[in-house]
């Protein structure tokens, strides 16, 4: 378990553009180092918004896109295509813009696809494809992720993980099927709090007042079950990336100066 590291930028568009280099700089390393990189997505305003400063940073061509593995952290168990659907949001502000694998984008199960609308076989179904791209060194039944992502839901809630509800409780599967999220759509596949702690690297992001309580009550020594994101840190480094409205009600000893 790592302690939460803050990063408290000046405002949302701020965050994005730093969170993109960030990230790109992360990418880069692990593929000068292992050949390849592994990421997990977000979706939500903050996830797009960081793939939107991505798709527009100049640096962008220095990550060989066609030696990147893409996952994502959860899904709205929709029909292939649909708006809602994190990978088809993920698409438009960056995916369609750059030369990846296509092989290598690993989508989870629509409700269209070949389980129906059997949300629990799509969700075994994504845990067997994590099992497939693990090696013998890594951790958990997944691939060793080099940044996994997560935005932070006003109630706390971090991919599809939302509090109390069984999927938070979850130990031993690294993807399960959630049935009545308290946000629509109510069907979802997600990540489980193990394979979120196989990553080297957890990112959380939160921008916007309305997401300040959150933040205050996860860093704040909040249990993983009533705050699930609480409970989400990486092996090697957690990351909290904030603007200035979504930290100003942490406590004092924990707020960073915002950067510039």
């Amino acid at each position: 378990m790592s302690t939460p590291q803050l990063v408290v930028h000046r405002d949302k568009e701020l965050m994005a553009q730093a969170a993109a280099a960030r990230l790109i700089t992360k990418i880069v390393d692990a593929q000068a180092a292992r050949g390849s990189a592994s990421v997990v997505l977000t979706g939500g305003r903050n996830g797009n918004g960081l793939l939107a400063a991505l798709r527009s940073a100049p640096a962008r061509d220095a990550i060989d896109w066609s030696r990147l593995d893409l996952w994502w952290g959860d899904e709205r168990f929709l029909p292939e295509g649909d708006p809602e659907r994190n990978v088809t949001q993920a698409r438009e502000a960056l995916l369609d813009s750059v030369p990846l694998d296509p092989a290598r984008v690993h989508a989870m199960p629509a409700s269209d696809g070949p389980h129906g609308s059997d949300v629990d076989a799509a969700a075994a179904a994504y845990a067997a494809e994590l099992a497939a791209a693990a090696a013998p060194g890594d951790h958990g039944g997944v691939p060793t992720f080099d940044v996994l992502m997560l935005g932070v839901g006003p109630d706390t809630h971090v991919a599809s993980l939302f509090p109390e509800l069984p999927a938070v409780r979850e130990t031993e599967r690294t993807v399960v099927g959630v049935h009545g999220a308290p946000k629509p759509p109510p069907t979802r596949v997600t990540l489980t709090l193990p394979a979120i702690r196989a990553a080297k690297e957890v990112w959380l992001l939160a921008a916007g007042e309305d997401k300040a309580k959150a933040a205050a009550i996860a860093l704040s020594g909040a249990g993983e079950l009533q705050a699930p994101a609480a409970g989400a840190y990486g092996r090697s480094r957690t990351l909290w990336l904030l603007d200035a409205a979504a930290a100003s009600e942490l406590p004092r000893s924990l707020y960073p100066q915002p950067s510039a």
